[in-house]
Protein backbone atom coordinates (compact mmCIF):
# COMPACT_ATOMS: atom_id res chain seq x y z
CA UNK A 1 0.00 0.00 0.00
CA UNK A 2 1.25 3.39 -1.03
CA UNK A 3 -0.17 7.10 -0.02
CA UNK A 4 -0.93 9.86 -1.82
CA UNK A 5 1.82 12.74 -1.74
CA UNK A 6 0.34 15.63 -3.59
CA UNK A 7 -2.57 15.77 -5.48
CA UNK A 8 -2.07 18.37 -8.56
CA UNK A 9 -4.21 20.43 -11.61
CA UNK A 10 -3.72 22.79 -14.11
CA UNK A 11 -6.03 24.85 -15.71
CA UNK A 12 -3.86 24.48 -18.88
CA UNK A 13 -2.11 21.66 -20.85
CA UNK A 14 1.25 22.08 -21.36
CA UNK A 15 1.74 23.39 -18.36
CA UNK A 16 3.27 21.78 -15.05
CA UNK A 17 0.61 21.44 -12.24
CA UNK A 18 0.38 22.86 -8.94
CA UNK A 19 -0.30 20.91 -5.46
CA UNK A 20 -3.70 21.70 -4.37
CA UNK A 21 -4.04 19.59 -1.65
CA UNK A 22 -6.75 18.04 -2.22
CA UNK A 23 -9.42 17.82 -4.75
CA UNK A 24 -12.47 15.35 -5.71
CA UNK A 25 -12.06 12.24 -8.72
CA UNK A 26 -15.02 12.64 -11.13
CA UNK A 27 -16.46 9.24 -13.23
CA UNK A 28 -15.91 10.16 -17.07
CA UNK A 29 -13.35 12.94 -16.52
CA UNK A 30 -10.75 12.64 -13.89
CA UNK A 31 -9.85 15.32 -11.21
CA UNK A 32 -11.96 18.19 -10.70
CA UNK A 33 -10.82 21.23 -12.37
CA UNK A 34 -7.75 20.06 -14.07
CA UNK A 35 -7.25 20.32 -18.20
CA UNK A 36 -6.25 16.97 -18.84
CA UNK A 37 -9.99 15.77 -17.74
CA UNK A 38 -12.24 14.17 -19.85
CA UNK A 39 -13.98 10.88 -21.24
CA UNK A 40 -11.00 9.57 -22.24
CA UNK A 41 -8.49 6.47 -21.08
CA UNK A 42 -5.78 9.41 -19.67
CA UNK A 43 -8.50 11.33 -17.22
CA UNK A 44 -5.80 10.71 -14.36
CA UNK A 45 -2.07 11.02 -14.54
CA UNK A 46 0.30 9.50 -11.73
CA UNK A 47 3.66 9.65 -10.60
CA UNK A 48 5.84 8.01 -8.09
CA UNK A 49 7.97 10.13 -5.70
CA UNK A 50 10.83 7.70 -6.05
CA UNK A 51 10.48 8.75 -9.83
CA UNK A 52 11.31 12.24 -8.92
CA UNK A 53 14.02 11.93 -6.65
CA UNK A 54 15.82 10.09 -9.21
CA UNK A 55 16.01 13.02 -11.53
CA UNK A 56 16.60 15.03 -8.12
CA UNK A 57 19.33 13.18 -7.73
CA UNK A 58 20.86 14.30 -11.33
CA UNK A 59 20.34 17.93 -9.95
CA UNK A 60 16.84 19.26 -10.56
CA UNK A 61 15.20 21.75 -8.87
CA UNK A 62 12.12 18.85 -9.13
CA UNK A 63 8.53 18.30 -7.26
CA UNK A 64 5.45 17.49 -7.42
CA UNK A 65 3.70 18.43 -9.92
CA UNK A 66 6.49 19.43 -12.14
CA UNK A 67 6.07 16.64 -14.61
CA UNK A 68 2.39 17.20 -14.93
CA UNK A 69 1.26 14.30 -13.07
CA UNK A 70 -2.13 14.45 -11.16
CA UNK A 71 -1.19 12.33 -8.19
CA UNK A 72 2.19 11.85 -6.75
CA UNK A 73 2.35 8.51 -5.05
CA UNK A 74 4.58 6.98 -2.75
CA UNK A 75 5.48 3.34 -1.66
CA UNK A 76 3.09 1.77 -4.32
CA UNK A 77 5.15 0.39 -7.71
CA UNK A 78 3.27 2.17 -10.18
CA UNK A 79 5.20 1.04 -13.32
CA UNK A 80 4.65 -2.67 -12.38
CA UNK A 81 1.19 -2.75 -12.35
CA UNK A 82 -0.60 -4.54 -15.48
CA UNK A 83 -3.04 -2.88 -17.57
CA UNK A 84 -6.31 -3.07 -15.81
CA UNK A 85 -5.26 -3.19 -12.45
CA UNK A 86 -8.24 -1.61 -10.03
CA UNK A 87 -6.50 1.10 -7.62
CA UNK A 88 -8.19 2.48 -4.54
CA UNK A 89 -7.56 5.88 -4.25
CA UNK A 90 -8.45 7.41 -0.59
CA UNK A 91 -12.09 5.94 0.48
CA UNK A 92 -14.14 6.40 -2.24
CA UNK A 93 -12.14 6.19 -5.01
CA UNK A 94 -10.74 3.72 -7.65
CA UNK A 95 -9.18 3.97 -10.72
CA UNK A 96 -8.29 1.30 -13.76
CA UNK A 97 -5.07 1.10 -15.46
CA UNK A 98 -5.28 2.44 -18.52
CA UNK A 99 -1.93 3.07 -20.29
CA UNK A 100 1.40 2.50 -18.45
CA UNK A 101 4.15 5.44 -20.21
CA UNK A 102 3.59 7.51 -23.24
CA UNK A 103 5.76 8.66 -25.87
CA UNK A 104 7.06 12.35 -25.78
CA UNK A 105 6.36 13.88 -29.25
CA UNK A 106 8.06 17.08 -27.94
CA UNK A 107 10.88 17.55 -25.21
CA UNK A 108 9.75 19.28 -22.54
CA UNK A 109 11.84 21.75 -20.35
CA UNK A 110 12.89 19.54 -17.98
CA UNK A 111 14.54 16.71 -20.38
CA UNK A 112 16.38 19.96 -21.90
CA UNK A 113 17.84 20.90 -18.28
CA UNK A 114 18.32 16.81 -17.50
CA UNK A 115 18.71 15.46 -20.34
CA UNK A 116 16.13 13.00 -19.61
CA UNK A 117 12.70 13.04 -18.30
CA UNK A 118 10.74 10.06 -15.97
CA UNK A 119 7.24 10.75 -17.04
CA UNK A 120 7.36 8.70 -20.35
CA UNK A 121 8.86 6.04 -18.70
CA UNK A 122 7.29 5.44 -15.62
CA UNK A 123 4.24 8.15 -14.89
CA UNK A 124 1.04 5.57 -15.47
CA UNK A 125 -2.70 6.98 -16.48
CA UNK A 126 -5.97 5.96 -15.02
CA UNK A 127 -9.40 6.63 -15.42
CA UNK A 128 -11.93 7.33 -12.95
CA UNK A 129 -14.25 4.26 -11.98
CA UNK A 130 -15.62 5.22 -9.16
CA UNK A 131 -15.54 9.22 -7.58
CA UNK A 132 -14.96 11.04 -4.19
CA UNK A 133 -12.04 13.01 -2.65
CA UNK A 134 -8.58 12.31 -2.81
CA UNK A 135 -6.15 14.10 -0.36
CA UNK A 136 -2.62 14.39 0.18
CA UNK A 137 -2.19 11.60 3.00
CA UNK A 138 -4.44 9.47 1.46
CA UNK A 139 -3.75 5.58 0.64
CA UNK A 140 -3.69 4.19 -2.60
CA UNK A 141 -3.77 0.53 -3.21
CA UNK A 142 -3.79 -1.79 -5.97
CA UNK A 143 -6.98 -4.54 -5.44
CA UNK A 144 -7.47 -7.65 -6.73
CA UNK A 145 -9.20 -7.89 -10.22
CA UNK A 146 -13.05 -9.22 -9.74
Amino acid sequence: MGKIIAVCTSPKKGMRKKNIGEGTLQVKFGIEGDAHGGDWHRQVSLLAMESIQKMQAKGLDVGPGDFAENLTTEGIDLVSLPLGTKLKIGENGLGEVTQIGKECHARCAIYYQAGDCVMPREGIFIRVLEGGPVRVGDSIEAIEND
